[in-house]
């Protein structure tokens, strides 16, 4: 699988030719045993795979919690790991990085879920294609884990029509027209627009879903008020993008759209602060 071959990339690029400060300080026969604490309150993400890491260097390990699960206090243990200290010690930066990195973004993905949701249950809050590259499997999985949805992983999942690529073609229905003549009856036509003309062009061609891109909450639901005026708000899906945070989230929650995309949920969230403790060796 992909993301197993990252992983070991992943190893490679940290090990290099070999741990040498490990090599020279620690005997090959040493065992030990070594926990994973979450410093921080927070949504856990990355059990799996860093649980993997460590199966590859025969190490035993127990966990204390599953991904998407809540640790709710601080120094709380999520992992165990046993067997020869000299792998556990080549093997727990990359554990921590991935597992630190997958439950920050878990945790404010979380955060948004719960805001948008008291105010709109149906409401799916959903990331971009703003990931690091190499890592978008691992923060995109991190999202689903916090309860949000992944949107795009790759440009080949569905058409999405940006601002630039109708600057090219001329307008929003003549882009809607030609995607829905050359794409795959199976991908759905996304449409981002900035005004609500553009707004009633884009549904009026046939498009399945529309993103209002940077409109301030009152816009969106004069634009959402507008389709169903026309009776055409039931035939797409209406997302937001654009300078959501968690201050406005509920305000563009309820205006009554469907989605509310959020960059900042792979490109921002701060890791949640974990270490590894050797507590016995032998």
């Amino acid at each position: 699988m992909i993301e197993g071959k990252r992983i070991l990339e992943f190893l490679a690029e940290d090990l290099g030719f070999g741990d040498v400060t490990t090599e020279a300080l620690i005997p090959e026969e040493i065992k030990a045993r070594a926990v994973i604490l979450a410093k921080q309150a927070g949504v856990i993400a990355g059990i799996d795979e860093v649980s993997a890491i460590f199966r590859l260097f025969n190490l035993k390990i127990r966990t204390f919690v599953t991904d998407g699960s809540k640790v709710e206090r601080p120094k709380t243990i999520v992992m165990e790991v046993e067997g020869l200290a000299k792998f556990i010690l080549m093997c727990e930066r990359v554990a921590l990085n991935i597992l630190m990195r997958m439950s920050g973004i878990a945790t404010l993905t979380a955060k948004f879920v719960e805001k948008a949701r008291k105010v709109n249950s149906k409401v799916l809050v959903a990331c971009t294609r703003k990931t690091t590259p190499g890592f978008r499997y691992f923060e995109k999985k991190a999202v689903m884990m916090g309860g949000g949805d992944t949107h795009r992983f790759r440009l080949d999942d569905m058409v999405l029509i940006k601002d630039n690529h109708i600057k090219i073609v001329g307008s929003v229905g003549r882009a809607v027209k030609i995607a829905r003549e050359k794409v795959s009856f199976s991908k759905k036509v996304e449409v981002e627009v900035s005004s609500l003309k553009d707004a009633l062009e884009a549904c009026e061609a046939g498009a399945d879903i529309i993103m209002l891109d940077n409109m301030a909450p009152n816009e969106v639901k004069r634009v959402i008020d507008e389709l169903k005026s026309r009776g055409l708000r039931k035939q797409v899906l209406i997302e937001v993008s654009g300078g959501v945070n968690l201050d406005n989230v509920q305000t563009y929650a309820s205006t009554g759209v469907d989605i509310i995309s959020v960059g900042m949920l792979t490109h921002s969230a701060p890791a949640l602060d974990m270490s590894l403790e050797v507590v016995e060796i032998w």
